[in-house]
């Protein structure tokens, strides 16, 4: 298959999300990968200029070093607001040239407003539209003023796409609710090998003075703001005498960093550990070093209400137990009883986390059983097989 995929956010530098798990392990099938991406960061990171030149890097991969995707990153205006306005000129005529030269079988979208052109293109050139929901993604624009018209074009999407895929049952209500004809939800999955619970971890505990009898939470990803990571750390200062034992490592970046860092600095907090960013190959041996691992976030975030984040996947494979704040999606994916304990505000992780001290591996091995058919390569079979089953089609 030769497969076109366009996305609004950072191929390159962003961290691994489904799309690069599956489209790495396509290359490496022999199926042709094309994308489509934007520089979603490109204000943290660009200097001088109005414009973002069209940029193009050959045989990427981002999780299997022997995959080979192609990445097009068409210009934009190096404009706040003026950036998203000129998405449908620079991104149009980027996924029309790949129509007339790469000719691909299907087209997969995972954005807004290049999805939108994406799929109205495919109908004009009789081609399979692919739309492929991991977030709600109206919610992420930043500029609340756009979040009606990104939701606008969702619809639209959604609508005219051949199929539309969900990472998860609540993605997939969402979809039917916003009028798709045909859904069908292929969950996040697990490299096994890579994510294995007998990993050691030791290793990591002694670089951060972590000692045995400690009990380390563990955070990686984005730093958002409402992941609720600072109302954390802000709990650990006030009751440490309370729980001496416990700390909290974050890998990761983002948003909240700078308050994080003023929170450690400011109270002496020797508990709280950030690391930064670290590679996607290391963070297996991170995960081995965690106790327990936590998704804080505030639970009315609107963001966060149909969402199944990736990493509680990987979270349960290395038989960790999980804390998370009682979200929609994930109680709808998870239920109870799979080693994922509810919470409603961040700071009742601390007690939550000392109640579960005397077993911890009894609840992370209810983890690794939920998510061992989970494995990428049975994802990647099924993923493989609809999309070659919408092209006979």
């Amino acid at each position: 298959m030769r497969i076109l995929v366009v996305q609004e956010s950072d191929w390159l530098e962003r961290n691994p999300h489904q799309q690069h798990h599956l489209f790495d392990r396509l290359s490496e099938r022999g199926h042709e990968v094309r994308v489509i991406d934007y520089p979603i960061d490109w204000r943290k990171n660009e200097r001088g200029g109005l414009i973002n030149p069209r940029r193009v890097y050959m045989d990427q991969h981002k999780v299997r070093s022997s995959a080979s995707v192609d990445v097009l990153r068409p210009a934009h205006l190096k404009l706040p607001v003026l950036d998203y306005l000129s998405i449908p000129f620079t991104h149009g005529r980027e996924i029309r040239r790949q129509i007339r030269e790469f000719r691909p079988d299907v087209i997969v979208g995972f954005g807004l407003i290049n999805s939108y052109i994406a799929a109205s293109q495919a109908r004009r050139h009789g081609i399979p539209f692919v739309y492929y929901l991991i977030d709600v993604l109206y919610t992420l624009i930043p500029e609340r003023a756009f979040q009606g018209l990104g939701r606008w074009l969702m619809e639209r999407t959604i609508r005219g796409a051949d199929l539309v895929l969900t990472i998860n049952r609540k993605l997939d209500a969402l979809a039917v609710e916003f009028g798709a004809e045909r859904t069908e939800v292929i969950d996040a999955g697990i490299d096994l090998s890579e994510f294995d619970p007998h990993l050691d971890g030791s290793g990591v505990r002694r670089k951060y003075g972590v000692a045995d009898h400690e009990i380390l939470l563990f955070f990686m990803g984005f730093l958002y703001d409402f992941a609720g990571l600072k109302e954390l750390a802000a709990a650990m200062a006030e009751n440490r005498d309370r729980y001496p034992d416990i700390k909290l490592m974050v890998v990761g970046d983002g948003d909240a960093c700078s308050d994080l860092k003023r929170i450690r600095d400011e109270n002496n907090l020797e508990t709280l550990i950030l690391t930064g960013r670290q590679p996607y190959t290391e963070i297996p041996e991170f995960l081995a070093a965690a106790d327990i691992c936590i998704l804080p976030a505030y639970i009315d975030e609107e963001i966060m209400q149909d969402i199944v984040p990736i990493k509680l996947y990987e979270y349960l494979a290395m038989a960790k137990p999980v804390i998370a704040t009682r979200l929609p999606g994930i109680v709808m994916e998870f239920g109870e009883g799979n080693g994922i304990h509810y919470i409603e505000r961040p700071e009742e992780t601390l007690e939550v986390a000392s109640g579960l001290a005397g077993r911890l591996r009894e609840e992370g091995m209810k983890g690794r059983r939920f998510v061992e058919s989970n494995d990428w390569e049975t994802i990647t079979d099924r993923f493989e097989g609809v999309l070659e089953d919408l092209i006979r089609r």
